[in-house]
């Protein structure tokens, strides 16, 4: 199963805003066996899952899971679309965070994120905006 962290200050932390997050941790994990060493994966602002229009292969694509601090409703559909599962928390450490998942341990609670809500009232906006021009 591939779980991908997203990851801020040289993939040490978790980062808020899964949208945005340049630099992800991918690890290919294998139920009872030890954690494996990370892919780091550095996006490209056109790689960005917030920028991205889904017209080519992307580095993300055929992830399960996807671990952040913070996500908007329009990149958690984004997400199910490619496949993969957006589970969210406060847990600032990545592989703590990877090892709650796999032992099915209770992951930190999320933390406020500015950011998100302002992506969820952008997303609400396009929704009323859409609905408005049917």
């Amino acid at each position: 199963m591939k779980i991908a962290v997203a990851t801020k200050d040289h993939w040490s932390q978790v980062s808020g805003h899964a949208g945005q997050a340049r630099d992800w941790l991918v690890f290919d994990c294998q139920p009872g066996s030890p954690l494996p060493e990370p892919q780091r994966i550095a996006l490209t602002k056109e790689q960005l899952p917030h920028h991205f229009q889904d017209t080519a292969p992307h580095p993300l694509h055929g992830v399960e899971i996807m671990i952040a601090a913070s996500a908007g409703d329009g990149y958690i559909r984004h997400m199910e679309k490619w496949g993969a599962r957006v589970v969210l928390t406060g847990e600032t450490a990545p592989l703590i965070a990877l090892q709650k998942i796999m032992t099915g341990e209770a992951l930190a609670d999320t933390r406020f994120d500015l950011t998100t809500t302002l992506c969820k009232l952008r997303d609400l906006f396009s929704l009323v905006d859409g609905m408005v021009r049917s």
